[in-house]
C-alpha cells in the first residue's frame, strides 16, 4: 500500500550578485545541490542527468527516503534553467524551473518553481495526517535551501 502526496511551490528572491555569478552556480547542479539541506548523494546519472537520494526520515521501519532524477536544461541567453523527471528512478517525480534576469547594478532577481509527486510506502488511512507533514518539510528544505543560496553571495 501506498500514498501519492503532490507538491507545488514558488519562490521569488533576489540575489546580491551578478547575473553571471548566479546563473553560473544554479546550472552546476553538483554545485546547486551542494547548498540543498539533507541530500544523502547527488548521483550522476551522464548527460546532465542526477538522482536525489536524500537523507531518510522517521525511524527504522517507518523511515522514508526521497529519491527521483531529473535531467537538466540550462539556457543562458534565455535566463531559464529547467529540469524534467527521468521516470523510474525512485520513488519521486520531480520538475521545476529557475527564471533569472539581471536587477540593477549588481543582483539578479531569481524565480523558482517546483512540482513534486511524492510516493511512500504507508496506509491510506494516513495520507490526511501524513501529506501536510511531507509538505511542511519541502518547504522547510526549499526554505533553507534558498536562504543557503543567499550566504554563498
Amino acid at each position: 500500500m501506498a500514498i501519492t502526496v503532490s507538491i507545488e511551490l514558488s519562490r521569488d528572491l533576489e540575489i546580491p550578485a551578478s547575473y553571471d555569478e548566479v546563473f553560473n552556480l544554479l546550472a552546476d547542479v553538483p554545485e546547486s545541490a551542494s547548498h540543498f539541506p539533507k541530500v544523502d548523494k547527488l548521483v550522476d546519472l551522464g548527460n546532465n542527468a542526477y538522482r536525489w537520494e536524500m537523507e531518510k526520515v522517521g525511524v527504522d521501519k517507518h523511515a522514508i527516503q526521497s529519491v527521483y532524477a531529473c535531467t537538466y536544461h540550462a539556457d543562458k541567453d534565455a535566463g531559464k534553467i529547467t529540469w524534467t523527471p527521468i521516470k523510474g528512478e525512485g520513488n519521486g517525480v520531480v520538475s521545476g524551473s529557475w527564471v533569472l534576469a539581471a536587477s540593477g547594478d549588481n543582483a539578479t532577481a531569481v524565480k523558482f518553481q517546483t512540482s513534486a509527486e511524492l510516493t511512500v510506502p504507508l496506509p491510506s488511512l494516513l495520507k490526511l495526517a501524513i501529506s501536510p507533514v511531507i509538505k511542511h518539510e519541502f518547504n522547510s528544505l526549499v526554505d533553507t535551501y534558498m536562504n543557503n543560496l543567499k550566504k554563498v553571495f
